[in-house]
């Protein structure tokens, strides 16, 4: 199984921008990032799927740009104009859940590979 590891977030001012990176031990593809705020359900913000397409949530659409490198196939999420509702812990999987419904991330765990999550702190 593919093991994840995110990194790059941090505490901004609402405006701001942050990149996330998550960096895998083999080359895998289909990853998604994952959103999970404060009392509320998971969230999927953005993913590549297997074909190379691109998708994110109607919320973060504009601001938020997901990459993934062909060279070391590290998987980048570049978010600007940051806002207090982007607050949340961001997690990475390869092979996970094209949707969720109602439940924390952490429940999905069991689909795919998933890494450790990094905090991202919006403030206004």
């Amino acid at each position: 199984q593919v093991r994840l590891m995110e990194s790059g977030g941090g505490s901004v001012q609402a405006g701001g921008s942050l990149r996330l990176s998550c960096s895998p031990s083999d080359r895998t593809r289909d990853m998604a990032w994952y959103r999970q705020a404060p009392n509320s359900a998971c969230e999927v913000v953005s993913r590549i799927s297997s074909d190379g397409t691109a998708s994110y949530a109607d919320s973060v659409k504009g601001r938020f740009t997901v990459s993934q490198d062909n060279a070391d196939a590290t998987f980048s999420l570049q978010m600007n104009n940051l806002k207090p509702e982007d607050t949340g812990r961001y997690f990475c999987a390869a092979g996970g859940p094209v949707s969720v419904a109602g439940r924390i991330c952490t429940a999905y765990r069991i689909f795919g590979s998933w890494g450790q999550g990094t905090q991202v702190t919006v403030f206004s």
